[in-house]
């Protein structure tokens, strides 16, 4: 008979777990969390029970405000590895109590929503074990530290339930970074690739079979059944087409701009439908494509280490001077100006509230 509140000892069942540890983070260092949550969209209510929902782009726009505000770039991957595998909650314990690290990793592409609608984790059925993790709803190119969060506790937690120092194959991350890389490869223990086509962990394929140090079968099939009715408790919320669109688009931008034909055959669509489905959310392909563009160079041009010819290869310009007249077009600035107006915000005290 279905329990009405599916969550075994009282085990967290609700997502922003991030959002949270960031926050404790910033109070930590004396931050006024006041106007980095206004600007986010979230309130000091909602962080501060731990069984309330937030919101993934909302988390999304919280975390990135505190790792600003704290002047960590580095903000998700440090989390990861500071903070307890229990965060993940009633995730953590079903894939702990699995038989086989490959069993526990299924739980994990099965029952990821419990944690985070957003995220779909993918397993390979390939020669290695291949988990690829993949956006739904939201745009992948808004965000950086909660997926390099996820990814850095996905190999903790793989670490863990093997009780073995297992390095993977390949760590890829689709977004760009220009410095600290050492950093990651150094946590890794392999090589890491950004501005990757895709988020994804791999590793050998015989550890598949390896066994988990902490499985229980009786406590297996409670937790299994458990977070099937979390699942079932809730409405699955279809994210917007646009989404759908720009996480294609994004992979694409660094290699020459992305036409509507090659974006619907990646969605295994016709390029009429695409057109048409965008027009349901009064939209087109060329404004989608404009308005990513312009987010996505607001947000690299804050990163002083990338240059701007650096800036407009990122975005898909095959000349700098077409992108300085883009973002001319976009704010009636130029790069450059841009970039100097960001910064100075930055470092000011009013910045941080």
């Amino acid at each position: 008979m279905p329990r009405s509140d599916p969550r075994p000892w009282g085990l967290p069942t609700a997502g922003g777990g991030i959002a949270r540890l960031a926050a404790t983070e910033a109070r930590a260092a004396g931050v006024d969390l006041g106007p980095l949550l206004k600007t986010s969209g979230l309130a000091a209510a909602q962080i501060d029970d731990a069984d309330e929902r937030l919101g993934v782009e909302e988390q999304i726009a919280f975390v990135e405000a505190v790792a600003r505000a704290l002047g960590r770039d580095r903000l998700g991957l440090e989390l990861a590895q500071e903070c307890d595998l229990r965060t993940i909650g009633l995730l953590y314990y079903v894939a702990a109590s699995a038989e086989t690290l490959l069993e526990a990793v299924q739980r994990i592409e099965r029952f990821s929503t419990v944690a985070n609608e957003a995220v779909v984790f993918r397993c390979s059925k390939g020669a290695d074990m291949a988990i690829r993790l993949d956006y739904s709803g939201v745009a992948r190119h808004s965000d950086r530290h909660q997926i390099e969060f996820f990814l850095t506790m996905l190999v903790r937690l793989c670490r863990s339930l093997a009780g073995l120092r297992l390095s993977p194959l390949s760590v890829m991350i689709s977004h760009a970074r220009s410095e600290g890389i050492d950093k990651y490869m150094k946590f890794f223990g392999c090589r890491t690739e950004f501005a990757a086509p895709y988020d994804a962990v791999v590793f050998r394929d015989e550890c598949r079979r390896l066994p988990v140090v902490s499985a229980d079968p009786y406590l297996s099939d409670i937790l299994v059944g458990y977070c099937a009715e979390t699942i079932a408790s809730r409405r699955g919320a279809r994210g917007s087409f646009r989404a759908c669109v720009e996480n294609v688009i994004a992979p694409l931008l660094p290699h020459g701009k992305p036409n509507a034909s090659v974006v619907a055959r990646k969605l295994n669509l016709s390029p009429r439908t695409l057109v048409r489905r965008l027009a349901a959310e009064d939209l087109s392909f060329a404004s989608v494509l404009e308005e990513m563009r312009r987010e996505l160079a607001m947000h690299h041009l804050e990163n002083v280490r990338l240059s701007i010819s650096q800036v407009a290869w990122l975005l898909g310009f095959q000349e700098a001077a077409a992108f300085t007249h883009a973002v001319r077009r976009w704010t009636g600035q130029t790069p450059s100006e841009i970039r100097r107006s960001k910064l100075s915000q930055i470092v000011s005290p009013e910045a941080l509230g």
